[in-house]
């Protein structure tokens, strides 16, 4: 198992986990636990996101390694879990960003949507790992900063 891309999924699998737990926390009234749930569950996604872009700048992005038979369903997964990601972490900082201003009548209704959006993301992140790392062996990994810099 690959070491920074395994601690990585950690991160984001806790910080999935979190956001249930935090969900659940204010559904049964409990605002103070909810909001330190949920600060951990952002504190673990940024982990998560400074491990990542850390790896792709001085590691390099890993090609898919399975049968190219498979590969533009790989392909198009991943471009969909980019997306769902990405969507994911703008809501996330959005409705943090309520919650921090108070603004809590708008944050209640993002926030479902914002859960639902991450929850996907994270599975459809763990799947990435998967088959990346744990069912098919990774491809050819080039770093960022080689390729810019023709080393």
């Amino acid at each position: 198992m690959p070491f920074l891309p395994t601690i990585s999924t950690f991160f984001i699998i806790t910080s999935a986990i979190l956001v249930a737990i935090g969900w659940r926390l204010i559904i049964k009234n409990k605002p103070k636990a909810h909001k330190k749930t949920m600060i951990a569950a952002a504190i673990s996604a940024l982990l998560f996101f400074i491990i990542y872009v850390s790896r792709t700048a001085f590691v390099g992005n890993t090609s898919f390694g399975g049968p190219e038979s498979i590969e533009i369903y790989y392909t198009i997964f991943l471009i969909f879990h980019i997306i769902l990601a990405t969507t994911g972490a703008i809501f996330g900082v959005v409705t943090i960003t309520l919650a921090l201003k108070r603004k809590i009548r708008i944050h209640r209704k993002i926030g479902p949507v914002t859960s639902i959006i991450w929850f996907f993301s994270a599975i459809t992140g763990v799947m990435v790992y998967l088959l990346l790392y744990i069912i098919y062996e990774g491809g050819q990994t080039t770093s960022m900063l080689k390729a810019i810099l023709g080393g």
